[in-house]
């Protein structure tokens, strides 16, 4: 876990501030995370339902972010596959 000034900590758990470095943005969905874990208990079910949760959320922003500006970036630039790959 990235260690983050404690003003910037209180700020992001207060919702006064939003993430704005790799850190940050780590220590606002581990927030999240802990809250399930209160609400849900520790137990297999709520550890295997994070982690799909994470996973699925990870899918999704690749397919629905990421591959497009891949594809934007490859017909702007070329591609490095030349097809028989």
């Amino acid at each position: 876990m990235p260690y983050i000034k404690s003003y910037d900590r209180e700020n992001i758990k207060l919702g006064s501030k939003k993430p704005q470095t790799p850190g940050e943005l780590n220590f606002k969905i581990t927030l999240s995370l802990i809250d399930y874990i209160q609400l849900k208990g520790k137990s297999y079910q709520t550890f295997n339902d994070i982690l799909g949760a994470l996973e699925g959320a990870k899918q999704e922003l690749y397919r629905r972010v990421i591959q497009k500006y891949e594809d934007q970036k490859i017909t702007e630039n070329g591609d490095v596959y030349d097809g028989n790959s």
